[in-house]
């Protein structure tokens, strides 16, 4: 314990250790704790490191933890860290295999020993949890002494139920400390602290809540590590998306254990949340996947704009190109478009027209395609003349296709399969049209690299003589509530008719979503930023017979 504060008074000193981490690479994940913990030790003079839940598989590490390999090199890191790191208290999580079977644990380490093992009790099966495929649950609850002090340890989950804080305090925890690896949705961090506040007004003990920063797949974590003291007051407050190793001090008398007051960082606003989101999760795809960098089809529209600047921001204008794949139905100011956010971006701008092997796919299918109308067939083709040209830029030069439709497209299937669906990465497969727009909007704000004429233009795939997205879709402020409303929060066409939708509207927008499931099943993975995103989310048939009875008449 650090020296005294004032006559009295010492001060524990903990660090909450806000890590991006790499799921299944255990030795390199031990080795940054090792860092962070002599670190923790050399330079902030601390007494107690906490990393995050699961620190030396990543998060979330699913079926990787039903081979038996990983468990052996998760013992062998977990007695590396404790041989090699002395002189300081060190709090880590990992999966602990006994007979008993596999447990979420949290484990705490000092010279060279391990003092105690904290099992979750709570594994979460929902959204995109699935906990009780892997873990039993611990029994118990965990109480350890750091430098003198007693403290209730908790894993994730357990914070949000009442039972494991109360326990903890009852059988004597001063300070309460939350090990996690909660995935960022809008809104979040509001119901982090809230929750957390009610643990502390139930047993009056201050809360150390420590998370885990980066992207994973679909799932970003935006850190925001904090503290609050025994009033539910907020005391410190880690960035969000920002790795770090943040110092908290607590007073300790014989009465209580209080945390000073230190740097609370201000909650960004929802669209600059989701914005840095969306970065972090494209670039951390990106960069743990080995890619060379991405590939871009621009086409002058809001969609594409989005996902440049994104890519931009991720990993670099060095490290990105954009191809503008023009058709005889192009508009010249898409061509203008595309051009002016290249190269306000800085990015290799090339431009490779489709209507070559658009024609010869033409002339090709002429026969079979004798006595029928032009129709979605031929719109697909290009589409997909435009998907073919990207993987072969992609399989060229070693960089990941980055696709560019939105969740109101994915919702509803305004999509092509092997088209514009084509790519390794949709970054903004779960925004919203209308949040797009706001994104834009955003990152203008920034430094304008997204030509306003795009943000005011009506969108248009361009694959037909002067095609709107209004010709097939409601408008945006109508298609983008109904889909909220059916896929993020469940509700029937009854409901959503009652809400003031046009039942028609209602019955046919909700009837797409069921029927193009089968295209989302084929979509390459993207950042999460709703409550209910395609994937591991929303887990709907794509054969199935239900109909909603409650038709909304």
């Amino acid at each position: 314990m650090n020296t005294a504060a004032r006559p009295g008074q010492a001060v524990l000193r903990l660090v909450m250790a806000q890590i991006n981490l790499l799921v299944g690479d255990v030795a390199a994940n031990s080795e940054r704790v090792i860092i962070a913990a002599l670190r923790a030790r050399d330079e902030l003079n601390a007494d107690l490191i906490v990393f995050p839940e699961l620190t030396l598989t990543g998060y979330p590490p699913e079926d990787l933890l039903l081979r038996p390999g990983l468990q052996l090199q998760v013992d062998a890191a977990l007695q590396r860290i404790a041989t090699q790191v002395a002189g300081i208290d060190v709090l880590v999580g990992h999966p602990e295999q006994v007979p008993e079977g596999r447990f979420n644990t949290a484990s705490l380490l000092r010279d060279g020993q391990v003092l105690a093992r904290c099992r979750k009790h709570h594994l979460p099966n929902y959204s995109v949890f699935d906990e009780k495929r892997y873990f039993v649950p611990g029994d118990g609850f965990c109480v350890a002494e750091v430098a003198g002090i007693a403290i209730g340890v908790s894993i994730c989950e357990d914070i949000w139920m009442p039972e494991p804080a109360r326990a903890a305090a009852q059988a004597g925890a001063r300070l309460l400390v939350n090990l996690n690896a909660s995935p960022f949705h809008t809104g979040k961090g509001d119901e982090r602290e809230a929750v957390v506040a009610r643990r502390v007004s139930e047993t009056g003990c201050p809360v150390v809540y420590v998370n885990l920063t980066g992207g994973q797949d679909e799932l970003v974590f935006d850190g925001e590590s904090f503290v609050l003291d025994r009033h539910g007051a907020t005391v410190v407050r880690a960035p969000a998306y920002c790795e770090g190793l943040y110092a908290v001090d607590f007073a300790v008398t014989d009465t209580a254990v209080e945390p000073l007051p230190g740097v609370v960082t201000p909650r960004i606003d929802e669209v600059a949340s989701v914005y840095q989101a969306l970065v972090l999760g494209v670039r951390d795809y990106i960069e743990k996947n080995a890619f060379a960098g991405a590939v871009i089809g621009l086409s002058g529209g809001v969609d594409s704009a989005l996902t440049l600047a994104i890519a931009v921001d991720a990993i670099g204008a060095e490290h990105v190109q954009v191809v503008m794949m023009p058709s005889r139905y192009t508009a010249d100011i898409s061509h203008e478009d595309a051009r002016a956010e290249a190269e306000a971006l800085g990015v290799e701008y090339r431009e490779i027209s489709i209507e070559q092997p658009f024609k010869a796919f033409l002339d090709v299918l002429s026969d079979s395609f004798a006595g029928a109308a032009p129709d979605t067939t031929e719109e697909n083709i290009q589409a997909r003349c435009r998907g073919v040209i990207l993987m072969a830029l992609s399989n060229k030069q070693g960089r990941i296709v980055l696709t560019t439709g939105n969740k109101s497209e994915m919702s509803v299937g305004y999509a092509t399969l092997y088209g514009d669906m084509a790519g390794g990465f949709a970054p903004i497969k779960d925004v919203p049209k209308l949040l797009v727009y706001r994104l834009c909007e955003y990152r203008n704000a920034i430094a304008p690299v997204i030509p306003q004429r795009v943000l005011e233009r009506p969108p248009s795939a361009e694959l037909a003589p002067d095609q709107k997205d209004e010709d097939s879709l409601p408008p945006y402020s109508v298609l983008d509530p109904i889909l909220e409303g059916y896929i993020e929060q469940d509700l029937g066409i009854a409901e959503l008719v009652a809400q003031g939708f046009d039942v028609a509207t209602v019955r046919r927008i909700t009837a797409l979503v069921d029927r193009n499931e089968y295209k989302r099943r084929q979509a390459p993975p993207g950042v999460r930023i709703t409550r209910r995103a395609f994937g591991r989310d929303r887990r709907y048939p794509i054969t199935s017979g239900f109909r909603d009875t409650q038709s909304g008449d």
